[in-house]
């Protein structure tokens, strides 16, 4: 995966959105180890201590534990990695449709874009 990160927005919850994304599309599956922390850290260019950061905030919501002297892993309940992935594809969909809505479009001109622009 691409460690695309906007830094305009707070790096910790993109790092474990890209990480919900990954399990909810199955590129990570129930019991997989992670990268490291600092494998993350330097493919996604920020330091060990904001990846450690979110790393703790998805073992918090159940996403991932860590095994201690061994790693970080995907848990057993991925569906809090749907429901993380759900939540952001909402975010991102609201936002979306509030920057078109000034444009004079409404949501069935909005869908006729999408359809139309989509794919490119």
């Amino acid at each position: 995966m691409d460690w695309n990160l906007d830094k305009k927005r707070p790096i910790c919850p993109q790092i474990c959105e890209q990480i919900c994304v990954m399990i909810a599309i199955g590129e990570l599956n129930t019991g997989d180890r992670l990268m490291s922390v600092r494998d993350i850290a330097l493919v996604a260019g920020v330091t060990p201590n904001t990846v450690q950061k979110s790393f703790e905030q998805l073992e918090l919501k159940g996403v991932i534990y860590s095994k201690r002297g061994s790693g970080w892993y995907v848990s057993d309940d991925t569906g809090m990695a749907d429901e993380l992935l759900a939540d952001l594809i909402k975010t991102k969909t609201e936002a979306y449709i509030n920057e078109m809505n000034p444009l004079g479009l409404d949501i069935a001109s909005i869908i006729d874009s999408i359809k139309e622009n989509g794919n490119e």
